[in-house]
């Protein structure tokens, strides 16, 4: 059995695009290896308000069933239901994410607010996966929030995709952890800086809208993404070069999501009215890395919302990442909201 992707179709009229991705056989999988009272958490019907109940945060509650509760052949199913879910890079990023937790928790210690666990990440299925009917996804926990929607075998949202790091460059290596240096979430923010570094400054007067960036993004934890209109420059107001930066941007985003998926998405960039020309690329805050910034990468069929304001646990500045896909045409498979 094959999963048909079609994001969006309810909208565009398009053909669905197939996929190797077996989601339902994956999904099946781990619920199979559940007790009883695992699947009384983990299985909830498709029209449950939990289902459209996201967040990124810490919360000391969550939906579904965690990867601390399961045993090691239930994790194994859940991490390949994620595998199933995601890119080969989404997947490598997901992890990163999760490994995070540990380094926050060496660090924060007695200090720690939160409960910072690396397998303290949730999974729910809403409905039941088949080849017809409608069924939900989520894979959640602190910086990372998976959200999937499929109907008769088709997956008509993928959104929100919320993916955050603190910290966002490590500092400190612990062994078995990611070392200092590495970034999880690198190309979203390098890419960024790259772009924006190299307008001009007739570019920049249209480009950068705040001085100082905002202190998180939009819509955090709402189940539909803002409908404040585009702001910034215009794919059209940008060189060639500058373009191909852009669009690398775009698609390290869209390629969270496996290679139909984000074909797709892409596709709808190109499809919609004015096609590539009406995304619009803003940044809010200074142009220096250690510094609090942000950007915003808008077009008809999506948002992308990217925030660095908050310290690590070390106190080093601007080092903790949240960064957003959102769908313009309605996350979770719901109708978009109104203006």
């Amino acid at each position: 059995m094959v999963v048909v992707l079609a994001s969006a179709l309810r909208t565009r009229g398009a053909q669905p695009v197939i996929t190797a991705v077996p989601l339902v056989e994956a999904a099946a999988g781990w619920i199979s290896t559940l007790d009883t009272d695992q699947q009384a958490r983990a299985l909830r019907p498709f029209g449950e308000a939990t289902r459209i109940d996201w967040h990124f945060v810490p919360k000391p509650q969550r939906k579904g069933v965690q990867l601390r509760d399961m045993t090691p052949a239930q994790e194994a199913a859940a991490l390949a239901l994620l595998r199933a879910t995601v890119s080969h890079g989404g997947y490598e990023k997901s992890v990163a994410i999760m490994s995070l937790d540990e380094i926050l928790r060496r660090l924060e210690g007695s200090r720690a607010k939160n409960i910072r666990d690396p397998k303290r990440y949730f999974f729910t299925v809403f409905g039941t996966p088949a080849d017809t009917g409608t069924w939900g996804l989520s894979i959640e926990g602190h910086h990372l929030s998976l959200n999937i929607t499929v109907r008769d075998g088709v997956v008509v949202d993928s959104t929100p995709q919320f993916m955050g790091a603190n910290p966002a460059e490590v500092r400190t290596t612990f062994a078995g952890l990611p070392e200092a240096g590495h970034r999880v979430l690198r190309d979203e923010e390098a890419l960024a800086f790259d772009l924006v570094r190299s307008l001009d400054a007739a570019q920049r007067t249209t480009a950068v809208i705040a001085k100082e960036a905002p202190r998180e993004i939009r819509a955090a934890g709402e189940p539909q993404p803002t409908t404040e209109p585009p702001a910034g420059i215009t794919h059209a107001d940008l060189e060639p070069a500058q373009r191909d930066v852009l669009h690398q941007l775009i698609k390290t985003y869209a390629g969270v999501m496996p290679d139909d998926v984000a074909a797709e998405r892409m596709r709808l960039i190109e499809t919609a009215p004015g096609g590539w020309d009406a995304v619009r690329f803003a940044w809010l805050g200074p142009l220096e890395p250690g510094i609090g910034h942000a950007y915003r990468i808008e077009g008809p069929s999506f948002v992308v919302e990217f925030v660095n304001v908050q310290p690590d646990a070390e106190g080093n500045p601007a080092n903790h990442i949240h960064c957003v896909w959102r769908d313009r045409t309605g996350d979770f498979d719901l109708p978009a909201r109104s203006p």
